[in-house]
């Protein structure tokens, strides 16, 4: 299982309302459902001035994983990396 870094991708994002969780991802014409929050990583205070803080999510859909970030100064959201096959490797 490698997560491969991609050049970020703005992508739209269904949210929770309460609670900011990722639900489905819209890349183009398509819309993804996001299956489980793997993991959250807050960036409120190691940042780089000019791009301000951010929250980077890793979500588990049907056919990959993705690491998205949500860029709080700007509000838009990227998709950073992507492992196509998380099912594929091996087992610890």
């Amino acid at each position: 299982m490698t997560m491969i870094n991609v050049r970020p991708l703005v992508v739209s994002v269904g949210c929770d309302p309460f609670t900011g969780r990722p639900l489905s991802i819209h890349v183009g014409g398509d819309s993804i459902a996001v299956l489980e929050v793997e993991g959250v990583r807050a960036e409120p205070a190691a940042y780089p001035v000019d791009q301000g803080p951010r929250t980077v999510f890793t979500v588990r859909t049907e056919g990959s994983r993705m690491r998205l970030a949500f860029r709080h100064r700007d509000r838009r959201w990227q998709m950073e990396g992507i492992d196509p096959r998380p099912d594929t490797g091996l087992a610890a």
